[in-house]
């Protein structure tokens, strides 16, 4: 079986995939040994590259932010060759210099989910520990400032995501805890992807797309649906320019950037003893370690 082609990931809202010029569309189902995935996943060329995009909540929105598979939604995107995941997500800002509309390319993560076993592949008899100390990969992330730039986007280099639960939004003493602390905006879904990517070898940057101002600042309405709704549909048409601009300056080649090598030294269980249904299940990551 021929391998699958050096493929870039786009991970977000399903609006996204009505990008001009995404050609050879064909929607994927991908089975994976760790459930089912958000949804099928869209492949295709765009701006001269393969793609694969994965409407994160499902078209329709059907699925919430704690019952998202990571673990499937990640596998299925190794499986088919992705290498790179950009992931665009709806935020809320924590700090008033991010104002609706604004990118922050996030650089950190603060977990205040319970679900941080849901968030790796590892368990079932093989033991690993990935370094995360830097959680988005830098190189993907630097890519995506210079293209923000040259499409006039107001974009911040830089910031911490705090990932809450959901699937309700904060109260306000959470929010006014979170804006005191000087973290930088809030979200529901990315940690998950970031760290599962980070354990498949994938260099992971996310486009934090603000929506509204959480409910910290008092002289600003409260967030609603409706107002996430129509700050979502602004955000797209950047997120979409962005993205054409981007997509053709990613490497072309097989990847070598560090987190593309993140499990070389973190197995800490003595391959004479990986389970076979595990390694089954985990191959397309632990193959090149077989």
């Amino acid at each position: 079986m021929p391998n699958p082609p050096h493929r870039i990931g786009i991970i977000g809202g399903s609006g996204l995939y009505n990008i001009e010029g995404f050609k050879n569309q064909k929607w994927r189902t991908v089975k994976t040994p760790l459930g089912t995935p958000s949804d099928q996943l869209l492949t295709g060329n765009l701006a001269g590259r393969e793609v694969a995009f994965l409407p994160r909540h499902g078209r329709g929105h059907r699925i919430m932010p704690s019952e998202l598979n990571h673990r499937a939604n990640i596998w299925a995107m190794k499986k088919l060759g992705v290498q790179w995941i950009i992931s665009v997500s709806a935020v809320g800002s924590l700090q008033k210099k991010y104002k609706p509309c604004d990118i922050v390319l996030i650089d950190q993560f603060l977990d205040r989910t319970k679900q941080s076993a849901n968030h790796t592949f590892f368990g079932n008899g093989i033991v690993g520990h990935v370094a995360f100390a830097d959680p988005i990969c830098d190189e993907l992330r630097q890519l995506l400032l210079k293209s923000a730039r040259r499409k006039k986007a107001r974009v911040h280099n830089g910031g911490t995501y705090v990932n809450m639960e959901g699937p309700a939004f904060s109260t306000r003493a959470e929010s006014l805890t979170n804006h005191r602390l000087k973290y930088d905006v809030i979200g529901m879904t990315n940690l998950g992807e970031a760290k599962c990517a980070r354990e498949a070898e994938i260099a992971y940057a996310t486009m934090a797309m603000i929506t509204d101002y959480d409910c910290w600042k008092t002289d600003e309405a409260h967030v609603t649906v409706e107002m996430v709704i129509e700050n979502l549909n602004r955000n797209a048409a950047t997120a979409k320019a962005v993205l054409a601009d981007v997509l053709p300056r990613i490497p072309s080649e097989p990847a070598d950037w560090p987190c593309h090598s993140a499990l070389e030294n973190a197995i800490m269980t003595d391959r004479k003893v990986w389970p076979t249904k595990t390694k089954k299940a985990l191959e397309p990551f632990l193959e090149k370690y077989l």
